[in-house]
């Protein structure tokens, strides 16, 4: 399975998730997302099939070395280009919902670009 834009969505969430609460269940992550629970259980079912996630007993879902390096990687694009535009002038909740669309689409040298720029301009 490559992994898609919705595939690193799901991972995100399941990272933001346990950072904020330490755990992490299918319902959590249809509520973050805003998805049915059987949209959720088919993208966790592949996550797992794909050596992403793990589940336990109690259907605690963790990343795997592979899902979590995803994970981070989103999240970081997320949160630069989100406070990059809130540095522009962009309010808060519109940065974050573009920043959403916008992290999945960069290419690597381009977010590197930007993550370069964005750490010169914090320490001004």
């Amino acid at each position: 399975m490559n992994i898609h834009e919705s595939g690193e969505n799901y991972l995100e969430a399941i990272l933001m998730i346990r950072k904020r609460t330490g755990a992490c269940r299918s319902v959590d992550v249809a509520r973050e997302l805003g998805f049915s629970k059987p949209s959720v259980s088919i993208m966790m079912r592949e996550l797992r099939e794909n050596g992403y996630i793990e589940t336990d007993i109690s259907n605690d879902i963790t990343l795997t070395d592979k899902g979590r390096d995803i994970a981070e990687s989103i999240y970081e694009r997320h949160e630069i280009i989100a406070h990059l535009l809130i540095r522009l002038g962009v309010p808060d909740d519109t940065a974050y919902s573009d920043a959403c669309k916008i992290e999945h689409d960069l290419s690597p040298v381009t977010f590197n670009k930007i993550k370069e720029y964005y750490k010169n301009i914090i320490q001004m």
